[in-house]
């Protein structure tokens, strides 16, 4: 499957366009990590916990996504974008979403 964040491929022209997919997650923090995070937060720094949280998410959503896109048969998905919101105290949505397309 090829993902973009362009609204074409290069070197390829779309045949079809088959429509929004999307994938989503919601994370929440683990208490140990969270107790570690507290610590660097103190110092300053990277708070290399969340960081490594938040990337597994985005995989996660990015998989559920392109899963979506292969369902309807799709060659590629364009336009790929990334967006997070808290739902609650100590979790948070990752949605990735874009436009499924055929080419030619």
């Amino acid at each position: 499957m090829i993902v973009v964040s362009t609204d074409f491929v290069p070197g390829k022209e779309i045949s079809e366009v088959l429509g929004l997919v999307k994938g989503n997650v919601i994370w929440a923090k683990h208490i140990g990590k969270d107790i570690l995070a507290g610590f660097r937060q103190l110092v300053g720094g990277e708070i290399k916990e969340y960081t490594e949280m938040m990337s597994e998410a985005r995989e996660i959503a990015l998989r559920r996504m392109i899963q979506k896109a292969e369902e309807l048969g799709a060659d590629a998905v364009i336009n790929v974008r990334f967006m997070t919101s808290m739902v609650m105290q100590g979790a948070a949505e990752i949605l990735a979403y874009g436009t499924a397309v055929k080419l030619k």
